[in-house]
């Protein structure tokens, strides 16, 4: 009875042990994949919104551009989804993040504030110079969100502007 009990008490914990290690990896795998997934689609945002002629349209969840071969590129956050999408005239559209729990786009014009070197925020698209982008995406594990990464002010230069 003794031995029975004292094994028991070992399984167990050895139960909690394999429980809460595959939970960590999990929690790890997730946050791997997320991190890659953010840092993916920042490149790609970079690479694309410093080659567009001009910035057309702004909502702080959608920005529109007249890109280099003078077709549409916008990139639309949906809330509802928590998807940011990107959607290339002739191209198609493509899903770059999913699992965002907030995305705001500003943007900024060229000549920065004469006394504090910083850029000065505007509402007319075509004055735009500079775009930021602020994000918090999450992942769950069995149905609460464990993993959370932020991207805090990036910004993006258009360069032929």
């Amino acid at each position: 009875m003794v031995t029975m009990g004292t094994g028991m008490v070992v399984l167990t914990a050895l139960a909690f042990v394999f429980f809460f290690s595959n939970r960590s990896f999990a929690s790890l795998t997730n946050y791997l994949d997320l991190d890659q997934k953010t840092q993916v689609a920042l490149d790609k945002m970079s690479r694309e919104i410093r080659q567009v002629n001009m910035l057309t349209a702004f909502q702080s969840n959608k920005l529109v551009f007249q890109d280099y071969d003078l077709g549409r590129l916008q990139y639309i956050y949906d809330s509802d989804a928590q998807t940011l999408i990107r959607v290339k005239e002739g191209v198609g559209s493509e899903t770059l993040l999913t699992g965002c729990n907030s995305l705001t786009f500003s943007i900024f014009q060229r000549a920065p504030d004469t006394n504090k070197f910083q850029p000065v925020a505007t509402t007319i698209a075509t004055n735009a110079k500079a775009i930021e982008l602020t994000w918090n995406c999450s992942r769950n594990i069995l149905g609460s969100p464990v993993n959370t990464e932020s991207m805090q002010s990036a910004m993006i230069v258009i360069r032929k502007k």
